[in-house]
């Protein structure tokens, strides 16, 4: 029987508490799923090989875990690619190693995307660590969204939230409505029908760190639908590049530049 799901998570210098409870919770919400076959897991390591004490992955939790590392830090969207080259099953789950899934997460998508065969991908419902619901799921940004967002102090930011709320879909998501077709949806957890991700080529390895997901959501929408679906559900720990130092600030530039010279530029 064909394998059902794979999951690729990218990681360097990971926490491993962090990645214990990724591999934890992915484990338990594939174990819903009643998996005829084994499910791979393909964890890519970004820095030099042997440097990650992988957590183990529970017991009875039928999934195959395939360690690929070597190539160097190839950044984020390359090292997926490297998975989704690899994998065969029916669908791919792209997945961030600051996330926690629902027991029922996988169970749920995989269920909308049996029912609706116009779906490409999905993303889930996302809540933060206080448990508010992140916003995630975007319109095509300007870069005056960009820069309000992300580098503003929080006083400033205030007085153009009705503008960031517009960006954000505040006004068309809820928690418990599926909204099809957002524009952009997070990276940190998209799961793909297999076909589509490898018809695209998956992620542009151009983008070393940011902005490679809201590429490839634009691409996915000429070939097929997006779904927001709240009824599957995840934790993500994740903060923004601003608050992670000049390096980040700099590849969130470089790949801002990158995608604006791409899909268009929109000042304002």
């Amino acid at each position: 029987m064909s394998e059902l799901i794979s999951t690729s998570i990218v990681v360097y210098k990971p926490r491993r508490d962090m990645l214990e409870r990724t591999l934890e919770t992915l484990a338990s919400s594939l174990r819903a799923l009643n998996l005829a076959a084994n499910a791979r897991l393909f964890l890519i390591n970004n820095d030099q090989p042997g440097t990650i004490d992988w957590p183990p992955i529970p017991d009875g939790s039928r999934v195959e875990r395939i360690v690929i590392e070597g190539h160097g830090n190839i950044g984020y969207g390359h090292g997926h690619n490297l998975a989704i080259e690899q994998t065969a099953a029916c669908y791919h789950l792209v997945l961030n190693p600051d996330i926690e899934l629902d027991p029922h997460a996988l169970e749920r998508a995989i269920a909308f995307l049996d029912a609706h065969p116009e779906t490409g991908a999905i993303t889930p419902f996302i809540r933060d660590d206080s448990g508010h619901q992140q916003f995630l799921c975007r319109r095509y940004p300007t870069v005056f969204d960009l820069f309000v967002r992300g580098f503003l102090p929080a006083s400033i930011r205030k007085r153009f939230q009705k503008r960031l709320d517009h960006y954000e879909l505040r006004d068309a998501i809820d928690d418990t409505n599926v909204f099809w077709d957002p524009p952009i949806i997070s990276g940190c957890f998209m799961l793909f029908r297999t076909d589509v991700l490898k018809k695209l080529g998956g992620f542009d390895p151009r983008y070393f760190l940011y902005f490679e997901d809201y590429d490839l959501s634009l691409r996915t929408h000429d070939i097929a639908r997006i779904a927001y679906v709240p009824s599957v559900r995840v934790l993500h720990h994740g903060g923004d590049a601003a608050r992670k130092g000049f390096t980040h600030i700099k590849l969130f530039v470089t790949s801002a530049f990158r995608f604006f010279n791409r899909f268009g530029w929109k000042w304002l």
